[in-house]
């Protein structure tokens, strides 16, 4: 079937050869089964006034490197149709195209063209041919482009649909175009399948672990083959064990085998050390190996028990975690593995445990990291069911699409040993029908069919509802006090989307299933500022369905935990709440970074959230402390607000400490003081007149020093700090350098209330991919050479290209004293 009849190819971009495959007797090396496809694609954004949903000989492209989102690129629009929910940034319809070549050699084997995520809607053709559509943009996916292939010196042209032009289809930022990577996968024709590989440990002890293997042979030869598979598990490069079968397989015939094996002290997954096996399976024929095919995975022991909450191998762990969107800040929704690895580093060091991947199917390098990082993850499928939550969702393509996208989620990451539960849904429509009963009995049914391993739960908001009296309510299914899927026991954990008013009646509410607060708190702050009377707690808005109508100039929320979503909580309160009892298996906090889009509580001229514990530019807010001193074994003594105020200003001034019985506070020397948390007090306080000078915080334990923190009052905007989390990155056109600009005084103090706009240069073999202060009313573009800073801070992202050398960014600032940092790309 041919894309465009009156489609004539003009512009040819360079080819490549992809995966040559070369032989020395039995060796063959494997490593470029699968290579990447990134570099060197056409684009080109449709006018929809003029373009009309085509495209041909006049149609002007543009080269560029996926991933890619184009709504990033964008101006920030009031009358987006995506709305204030969607940040303000329009969709449209895409084209991508690209010309490659593929060596003859490989015209006896399978070549694949490898999705990891579209958004949304793709359509593909190859050589004019159609492979096919996919609307779901989180879920991964491939073609076979073999039987249309061009082999030798011929050009191969893939072209490559997206529309995203039907909008709000997201509630919040989703970015549009090829924003996940692209690969292209060479294989014999027998070969393991997609996703081929199963590997679970279902019996585990210090001494041993018992491996069971499934695998999934494709035979697209037109005879039937003979053959031996082959398993090797390796710790590091080390070899472990091995197991061979035998094997005949029909011609165009898929045939799965079972193979077990036993590790002999076994070194165990945990989140303090996350580590790995690999898996090596590989197909001979007439004594030549003809495939390979590489599958990680982790050895552990879980549970999650009614009473005492979530179990890994043997030891009671709370879950600490957080909820995050796939965006990326400034980058968009644009796939970078250096730019995850920094949210999870930033993440960690605050102590978090856990990642819940709200509300779709991850990236695949997100769970990559987590495997190797240490986090629980919570793997999500869905954000809405049939009944949509806005016009042009993901519930217009339910019927065709659920279960095809379901299972492909679940064969794609059900090696990850990172993940410990799988969630059918968050706060679907249905919920509270036996509608909803219906379908999710009919996702678990599906689940439970392609991983047993794990629990099965729903966020529901709430699994009680909190309209009636729930707290008090023993479980009676003559009444309807409860939501129907919770009550349905469908599910292997409940999944309480807040409502923490409810968790410590969990056991009596529902005493056959373990609780999970599958999403919680939705407090809300904006970086370094801050409201009078911090111990006053506000709810913005009063209640969700009602427009807001209050709040601070500028669209300000204050960095005290003093403001609250209507449904949620600070996030003292309902970590109180989880921390008091065991049986309280853990939570992912809404959210661990702010995210482009649903900026509650307020609209525009807002675009971005408040929700993050980090915000935009991956600066952590106050907040962040107390969760360190909390989740960590760091010995923490966090001041805060800022000291630059009015003389005589009456400031409230937090302290988020550990390790430590008191703390004292002094101004300019004299103490104003000694402050010490009682019951379950999780931060001290002090309310005094503001005096210029320096605050100094000491905690004690035992009358000795533990920790000293200052905070001084900065004078006039001077000059500019650059730092680099990295001033070495790799020289492969992908790795990132991310720059943190200070705005300090002349006496090298951080001025917290500077917005000055800064300008950036850059020289030598690198270029700027991100701008962004965390600011969530900022219209300026994350695409650029300048950006205004929010409260002394800003960042800058850099971007090695293919070729190793010095990079040199400079920031300038109109009567500011400049900077330079010199990055190097090897």
């Amino acid at each position: 079937m041919k894309y465009l009849n009156n489609f004539i190819q003009t512009l040819a971009i360079l080819g490549i050869t992809v995966l040559v495959v070369s032989c020395n007797g039995n060796k063959t090396d494997f490593s470029s089964r699968k290579v990447t496809f990134n570099n060197d694609w056409s684009f080109h954004l449709n006018d929809s006034l003029n373009d009309k949903d085509t495209i041909g000989t006049s149609t002007k492209w543009r080269t560029l490197n996926v991933p890619h989102d184009w709504s990033i690129e964008g101006k920030f629009d009031e009358k987006s149709p995506a709305g204030y929910g969607g940040g303000s940034l329009t969709g449209g319809l895409g084209w991508y195209k690209k010309t490659f070549k593929v060596a003859a050699a490989d015209s006896s084997k399978v070549t694949s063209i490898v999705f990891d995520g579209v958004y949304k809607n793709s359509e593909v053709w190859i050589n004019g041919y159609y492979l096919g559509k996919r609307p779901n943009g989180y879920i991964g996916f491939q073609y076979d482009m073999s039987p249309y292939l061009n082999y030798g010196d011929k050009n191969n042209e893939i072209i490559v649909k997206v529309d995203n032009s039907k909008q709000p289809n997201s509630r919040w930022y989703s970015g549009s175009g090829i924003f996940r990577n692209v690969w292209i996968e060479t294989t014999d024709r027998l070969h393991v399948g997609q996703w081929g590989t199963y590997v679970t440990t279902p019996k585990v002890t210090a001494e041993k672990a018992s491996v069971n293997l499934e695998t999934t042979i494709q035979n697209q030869n037109a005879v039937s083959k003979n053959a031996i598979v082959t398993t090797t598990i390796f710790k590091d490069d080390t070899k472990v064990t091995s197991v061979t079968q035998n094997i005949t397989i029909a011609a165009n015939a898929n045939q799965t085998i079972k193979q077990n094996a036993q590790v002999d002290s076994p070194v165990l997954w945990s989140v303090e050390k996350p580590e790995l096996y690999t898996a090596v399976t590989e197909i001979t024929v007439d004594d030549k190996i003809v495939d390979q095919y590489k599958t990680n995975f982790g050895i552990r022991d879980f549970k999650f028990d009614f009473n005492k909450g979530f179990i890994l191998n043997g030891k009671q762990v709370k879950i600490k975690g957080v909820c995050m969107h796939h965006d990326l800040g400034p980058l968009g929704s644009a796939i970078n593995t250096r730019a995850i690895e920094r949210q999870l580093e930033i993440l960690k060091e605050m102590g978090v445990n856990g990642i819940r991947t709200s509300h779709n199917p991850p990236a695949p390098e997100l769970l990559d990291l987590c495997d190797k990082m240490g986090f629980i993850v919570m793997d999500e499928a869905f954000d809405m069911w049939k009944q949509t939550k806005t016009k042009y969702d993901y519930g217009n393509d339910w019927d065709k699409w659920h279960k095809k996208d379901l299972i492909d989620q679940l064969l794609r990451d059900r090696n990850h040993p990172s993940i410990f539960v799988w969630s059918i849904g968050n706060e679907i429509p249905e919920q509270w029908s036996d509608a909803g009963v219906t379908i999710a009995k009919e996702l678990a049914a599906i689940t439970r069919q392609y991983d047993k391993t794990r629990p099965l739960t729903a966020a529901m908001n709430p699994p009680v509802n909190m309209n009636i009296d729930a707290v008090t309510l023993q479980f009676d299914k003559a009444k309807t006090y409860f939501n129907a899927i919770a009550k349905s026991g469908v599910l292997d954990l409940i999944g309480y989307n807040y409502a923490h008013q409810t968790y410590e009646y969990h056991q009596k509410n529902f005493p056959n299933t373990p609780f999970i607060a599958t999403e919680t708190t939705s407090a809300l702050e904006t970086r370094g500022h801050y409201d009078a009377k911090s111990d006053e707690i506000k709810k913005w808005p009063v209640r969700w369905d009602l427009k807001f109508t209050e709040g601070n100039p500028g669209n300000t929320v204050s960095a005290y935990d003093q403001v609250q979503a209507p449904w949620g909580s600070t996030h003292e309160a309902t970590w109180k709440v989880i921390k008091k009892h065991d049986f309280l298996s853990g939570m992912y906090i809404w959210t661990g970074f702010d995210y482009i889009g649903e900026p509650t509580p307020y609209e525009w001229p807002s675009v971005s959230s408040y929700f993050g514990i980090v915000d935009l530019a991956g600066f952590p807010k106050d907040v962040y402390y107390m969760y360190q001193s909390e989740w960590t074994d760091k010995t923490v003594l966090h001041i805060f607000p800022h000291w630059n105020w009015k003389v005589g200003q009456t400031v409230d001034v937090w302290a988020y400490y550990n390790n430590a019985d008191e703390v004292e506070l002094f101004l300019n020397g004299k103490s104003v003081g000694v402050r010490s948390k009682k019951q379950d007090d999780l931060h001290v306080m002090w309310r005094i007149p503001y005096q210029h000078g320096t605050l100094k915080a000491i905690s004690r334990k035992n009358g000795k020093t533990v920790l000293e923190s200052e905070i001084k009052t900065a004078g006039n905007p001077a000059a500019l700090k650059l730092t680099a989390d990295r001033s070495t990155i790799k020289a492969d056109g992908n790795d990132l350098s991310f720059v943190t600009v200070d705005i300090l005084d002349a006496n090298g103090t951080l001025v917290p209330t500077a917005n000055n706009e800064i300008n950036f240069s850059i020289s030598g073999n690198g270029k700027i991919v991100g701008v962004c202060s965390g600011d969530p009313v900022s219209h300026e573009p994350y695409k650029g050479s300048k950006h205004t800073a929010l409260n002394g801070k800003c960042l800058v992202i850099v971007q090695s290209d293919n070729k190793g050398g010095r990079i040199e960014l400079t920031a300038q600032a109109n009567g500011l004293k400049s900077n330079t940092i010199v990055i190097t790309a090897e």
